[in-house]
């Protein structure tokens, strides 16, 4: 069994970093939270139906829908990898030995991660692109795809910033 030893991890030996790091992972968490919750886009049908779509109620609608497989691969990619790469910056950042075997391992999926990142984004983005297409409805992107596309771009950039400390 690992044990974590906090007093080896790169936010105990990085102490300044560490606090910034900590924070923008934070900040990621909460964007991701925002972009999850808040409406995508709003789409406005013959100037008088209108409807808000978050992510969390799209993934829901595909479901109830009967598209569960559409709902498992958009939740997979827009909910799942998100939060499992956040908590994989965290663990990596303060919790782990740098020099353990665990590390390196977590070091490796943190990349493999990294290469599906902005995947979300897309699927986000097509969904837009698809609403703004329609002839009949007028789409507006909403503030929560930004938060969206912000906690994405952030992770991104912590994780940049991470694997700089790790080639040390």
């Amino acid at each position: 069994m690992a044990v974590l030893n906090f007093h080896r991890s790169y936010a105990a030996r990085h102490p300044l970093a560490g606090v910034l790091v900590n924070l923008l992972l934070l900040l990621a968490a909460a964007l991701l939270a925002l972009g999850l919750k808040l409406p995508l886009v709003s789409v406005e049908k013959f100037w008088f139906f209108g409807n808000s779509v978050s992510l969390l109620s799209a993934i829901s609608q595909l479901w109830q829908g009967g598209e569960q497989g559409l709902a498992l691969l958009i939740g997979a990619f827009s909910l799942l990898f998100p939060v499992l790469k956040l908590l994989l910056l965290l663990v990596i950042w303060n919790l782990e030995d740098s020099g353990s075997p665990r590390h390196k391992m977590h070091l490796k999926w943190l990349d493999t991660y990294g290469k599906w990142s902005m995947l979300d984004v897309f699927v986000v983005a097509l969904l837009v692109v698809t609403l703004k297409l329609g002839m009949l409805a007028h789409a507006r992107v909403e503030f929560g795809l930004y938060a969206f596309a912000a906690s994405v771009v952030l992770t991104m950039l912590v994780s940049a910033w991470i694997s700089r400390y790790t080639r040390e």
